[in-house]
């Protein structure tokens, strides 16, 4: 089994996850009502998706 030879220091392991950050969502206008809503996903006010009244 490997062992490695020298400690890990936090500063080197510490750059290693510094791309662990979470992105923020995109968020876009609903073209009916101009809420800001999730893309591909009903409007939760006014409920329209693409163009069409959805239940």
């Amino acid at each position: 089994m490997a062992v490695p030879k020298k400690r890990t220091s936090k500063t080197r392991k510490r750059k290693r996850r510094t791309h662990w950050k979470l992105d923020s969502p995109d968020i876009i206008e609903c073209p009916n009502c101009e809420s800001l809503i999730l893309p591909h996903r009903i409007c939760p006010d006014c409920g329209h998706y693409k163009g069409e009244k959805r239940k």
